[in-house]
Formats: C-alpha cells, structure tokens, sequence
C-alpha cells in the first residue's frame, strides 16, 4: 500500500492520498498529468490506499464483533473497484441481476451478497437464489410473497430481511433521502410486526435478519442514532413474537468530504452506535452494513483538459472536455465538486500562471444548459491547461451515460506506483456494437 504523502508534499482536503508533489498533483506516487499525456482525458484515477484506508476505518470500528461489511456497489461497480474489495473479504450489497453477474466476476464470495431494491424481477430472484446468495433485503409485502413462490419453485427457501423505513430524517438532499414515510423504500414502522409475521409463514422464506437504511451523504452521527433507537424497538417485538433475527443490517449513507464537509469517521461513528447497541442488549447480534460513497468517493479523480475560456458579460465560462455524461452529480443532485488545477498555481515554492484568476461556470461540451461541473469557480486557466475534479469515486462513473454518443472514460486503478488500466476509454463502435440497420 503507498504511504501518505510526507510533510513535503501537499496533501488535499479529506483527500490523503491526492497531494500536490514539487507542484504536480500526484494519486498515490503517479503524477495525474502523465497519465493525462499517456491515456488522454477525460480520464478516471481511482487510489487503491484510499480504498483500503477508508475500509480499514470501519474494520477498526467493528473489532471484537460479528459483523459483515458489504461493499454498496451502486457507487462504483468497475471491475477493477470490485475487485479490491474482494480480495479484502468484503462483501457486496447489489440492486440488480447485472450487479450479481459484476461481483461473481469480479471474484467476489455469493454467500456475502445482500440483494437490495423496490423492484426485483421473477428473473433476477431465480439467478440470485440459484447462485446462493446470503440475503435478500425485502422491501415490500407483495415481493415476499412472489420471492416465496420464486424459492419454491426452485424447491429452495430465500433468507431475508426485511427493510423497515424509521420516518428519521437525514438531513441530506431530498433524492437520496431513502427513510422518511415519503420515499419508496421499505416497509412503514408501524406494519413491521405484521409484515414479519407474514413472512414468517410463507414456505419458501426464512427470515434472519432485519434492515433499516434511511439515505446517503449523512454528515451527522444524529439521524443514525435516532434510526438505530427505533430499529431495536422492532427487533424487541418481533423476538418477543417468536421470530429470531439473527442479523441487524444498519445500511449505509456515511458521507464524504465534498466541499468542507465533517462527517464522522466511520470508526468513531460506530463506536457510538455500538456503544447504544450494547446499552439495549443487542451487542451479540451479527452485524450487517452496507457501506458505498464512504469506501470510494473520495478515492476518485477526474482528469479533464481545458477546451476553450469564454468570457462573458455575467458570466465567464471554462469549457471542458468532461461532461454531465461522465460527472452527472452536479447537473441531477447540484453537487458541489473540488476543481484543482494539476500543476498548482500559488505558494512561494510553486509554479505560477501567466494568466489571471477569474470567477469560471466550469461546464462540459454537451447540448444542454444543464452540463455544469462547477459555478462560481476561482481559477487561473487557459486553454490546454489540465483538472482535476475531486471527489469522483463515487455516482460519477457507475451513473455516466453516452449522451451525445460520448464514449465512456478511461478508467485507471493506481496502486503505490504502479497503474493498472481496469476500463479503456469506449469507442463509437462500441457504442453501436448492439444496433442494427434496417432496410427501408
């Protein structure tokens, strides 16, 4: 694993392993404007120290426990990315059949697989079942009863776990708020009981666990602790039913540093939480969660290049050759993320810019207004002048699209010093490999 950076170099916000090295921004002991020169931009660089750091938090949280951690992978499901954690035991919380078939080729353990989401297919349950998954979290009536008709079908009975919504507010942007009574994930509060029942009579189910996942981008340890309460008030009265819950599964969300963002450490976050958890006498229950952005997000730089400078008379505009395709969070969530240039342009022992700073709209290539990176950003740049925009390891790759037929990034894994390539940069042939001409 390479070292953080030393007191010498510049290490970036929330962002160890990313650190300006004699004025050129380094992931790891790579220089990003080499790997610019050597795989074009725009370009991904993923840090695997970064990955296994964030990690290694949460296993420093959960020493002395059961617990399982399983990688949420909807953040990023690169190969390469799936990898790393499967080598390091991790599990994989998934939401599609795709997701599934990703993991098993990435060498990752079925029997550590959580199969989330609202909208599971007949096929999808069957090529889950039949790969021996370790659960399925259930998020309504109706799919437990067709998951029980799946499982028999197979002459098999589905672990699950049921998704139960706290009402707890997260505090976070209303699109990945996931626990509050208006969003379409889980089972209310108050049917709980009653649902678990249910399940508990259907052949081809058995229940072993309960989950709780209220959103993502979570800064405060507040909304946890509040979720965490109202989970163990329903694992009292399930158990108190006859129903054994083997396993509590508390989601994910932790949040990242985006823009002087303090959310806890997930070490310090979890001694809190487990700290309650043996205060209501569940600390010998095996514990589930399902970390995503927390493990990645912060691990990911993209690498783009400095198109054109337009100035205006409201607005200036630095246009770039990434765009809303391959960095959707600003233009669907108003996402706020880090733009650096990769060489630095202040400081007594750093190169300086023969161009002046001025207040840039950073905005991509696409046909739309809405392809925005950046407003009201202060840079130093001229044409050919080389970003990096920070904090793209998460929903940045795993969301991209080929909007415009752009093709998909490079995608680079860095570790210490070596590089490895784990996507090339997508071809419009590849893009029209499935599509076919018809005569007319």
């Amino acid at each position: 694993m390479s070292q953080q950076p030393s007191a010498a170099a510049q290490a970036l916000p929330g962002h160890p392993f990313v650190a300006y090295h004699s004025a050129e921004l380094q992931v790891e002991d790579v220089r990003l404007s080499q790997l610019a020169t050597e795989h074009g931009t725009p370009l991904f660089v993923y840090s695997k120290a970064s990955m296994l750091a964030a990690l290694a938090a949460y296993e420093r949280g959960f020493a002395g426990r059961h617990a399982q951690i399983c990688y949420a992978m909807k953040a990023n499901s690169s190969l390469g990315v799936l990898q790393v954690f499967a080598a390091a035991g991790c599990g994989f919380d998934i939401v599609s059949g795709g997701e599934l078939e990703r993991v098993l080729a990435a060498g990752g353990d079925a029997a550590k697989i959580i199969f989330s989401g609202v909208g599971k297919t007949r096929a999808e349950m069957r090529q889950a079942l039949q790969a021996g998954i370790g659960c399925f979290n259930v998020e309504s009536e109706a799919e437990l009863d067709v998951l029980s008709q799946v499982a028999e079908s197979l002459g098999l009975r589905a672990p699950v776990s049921i998704r139960v919504n706290p009402n707890v507010d997260p505090k976070t942007h209303p699109y990945i708020s996931t626990g509050l009574k208006d969003n379409k994930f889980g089972v209310a509060h108050e049917d709980t009981l009653r649902i678990y029942q249910h399940a508990a009579s259907l052949k081809g189910l058995q229940v072993v666990g309960i989950d709780c996942h209220i959103g993502s981008q979570i800064t405060d340890a507040t909304p946890y602790l509040d979720a965490m309460d109202r989970v163990l008030d329903l694992v009292a009265s399930i158990e108190a039913s006859g129903i054994a819950l083997a396993h509590i599964d508390f989601g994910g969300g932790l949040g990242i540093n985006y823009n002087n963002d303090t959310p806890p450490a997930a070490d310090d976050l979890w001694a809190q939480l487990l700290r309650k958890l043996d205060e209501r006498g569940f600390g010998q229950k095996k514990l589930m969660i399902e970390p995503g952005r927390s493990l990645v997000g912060n691990a990911g730089v993209c690498v783009t290049e400095v198109l054109y400078v337009k100035p205006g008379e409201h607005k200036n505009f630095c246009i770039i050759d990434a765009a809303m395709n391959d960095l959707p969070r600003p233009a669907m969530y108003q996402a706020f993320h880090a733009i650096v240039p990769l060489l630095a342009q202040t400081g007594a022992t750093l190169k300086t810019t023969e161009v002046p700073e001025k207040m840039y709209d950073v905005v991509g290539p696409i046909c739309e207004s809405g392809d925005w990176i950046g407003r009201d950003r202060r840079l130093a740049v001229k044409a050919g002048d080389q970003l990096a925009v920070l904090s793209t390891g998460a929903y940045c790759m795993s969301m991209s699209s080929n909007y415009n037929t752009r093709g998909r990034a490079v995608e680079l894994l860095v570790d210490g010093g070596k590089v490895h390539v784990i996507r090339e940069r997508e071809t419009a042939a590849d893009q029209m490999r499935l599509e076919r001409l018809v005569r007319l």
